[in-house]
């Protein structure tokens, strides 16, 4: 059963660029990895490269976390959901919002939205079921 992202959180994710995303690895050990990431309503939309680890993880477990919190820590959110390869999303260079949110950041690391959208061309899309933190 999903949830709705409380408004009070509206800020902290809208004004960060990236929100650590944690999966679950086979043996149990959390794996927390920062990500670029939009918002879709109360859904989150992210992409990784085919081969790494979160996208092994989450083929076998879809219990995941987002964590998003200011510089000292005062105002944070918790995400907790289902994360899924979504095939039915766009690529990223397709994605409007994604392509607003990081255009002068992916060339900054050298690539095109279209070179950008073929190496993370695995999009995964997380529904919340628990929201927590402080802001």
């Amino acid at each position: 059963m999903s949830v709705s992202i409380p408004e009070k959180f509206d800020a902290i994710i809208a004004n960060t660029e990236f929100v650590w995303f944690t999966t679950v690895r086979n043996d149990g050990m959390p794996q927390p990895t920062p990500v670029w990431f939009v918002r879709d309503r109360d859904t989150f939309i992210l992409y990784s490269m085919p081969d790494a680890q979160k996208v092994k993880n989450l083929r076998v477990n879809s219990n995941v976390a987002l964590g998003w919190a200011n510089e000292d820590a005062g105002n944070y959110c918790v995400v907790m959901g289902e994360g899924v390869i979504d095939e039915t999303l766009p690529p990223a260079s397709q994605q409007p919002a994604y392509l607003d949110k990081y255009r002068e950041s992916i060339p900054a690391i050298g690539f095109t939205p279209e070179t950008f959208a073929q190496t993370w061309s695995v999009p995964i899309r997380v529904t919340p079921v628990h929201v927590r933190g402080d802001v």
